[in-house]
């Protein structure tokens, strides 16, 4: 799976975390894993821009989510599984935005930021949340992969410290791996 993060917000981010929320997502979705995904981070500006031009809504937004024409246009939903490796689309943050609202929420500009990526993908994928239901039911899928995606990762982070732990009381102990030649 192809992931490509650009950030072009002057705002400082993960990339490589907002790569993997994307990844974790698309592969819980089986996503045919060839297919392509591009994520922009813009400042407030651009954001404004588009949220005009492609909303006709004026100001800036969170997030926005421009799936590729041609997936759309056929009537299947990009994660459908016949369909072959394909470009899902483009997902464009706007971490200054998201900045405040992640001050309101009581969390991480990072934190946030995973939370839009995430949305952003669902709508690629065909979920919105303009009817009650369909809002309960895309952002319960939404927090349900956040909250598997900070597990795993938590988990990974254990299993990372534990093994440093280990090779340390072993290397006091003389037991030291051989080294690789």
């Amino acid at each position: 799976m192809s992931i490509e993060v650009v950030n072009e917000s002057g705002v400082a981010i993960d990339e490589a975390q907002i790569a993997s929320v994307a990844r974790y997502a698309l592969d819980a979705m089986k996503v045919n894993p060839a297919a392509e995904l591009a994520v922009t981070a813009v400042p407030l500006d651009a954001m404004e821009e588009l949220h005009v031009r492609w909303m006709d809504e004026p100001g800036p937004t969170d997030v926005m989510a421009f799936p590729m024409d041609s997936v759309a246009e056929d009537g299947r939903r990009p994660d459908a599984p016949d369909l072959g490796p394909s470009l899902l689309g483009d997902v464009v943050l706007c971490p200054a935005f998201a900045r405040d609202q992640a001050k309101k929420a009581g969390h991480t500009l990072a934190d946030e930021l995973h939370l839009l990526t995430v949305h952003g993908i669902l709508h690629l994928l065909g979920y919105d949340h303009l009817e009650p239901e369909d809002e309960r039911e895309m952002f319960a899928l939404q927090n349900r992969l956040l909250v598997r995606w900070r597990s795993d990762r938590a988990q990974a982070a254990a299993r990372d410290a534990q093994k440093r732990s280990d090779d340390r009381l072993l290397g006091a102990a003389g037991f030291e791996d051989e080294p690789e030649r």
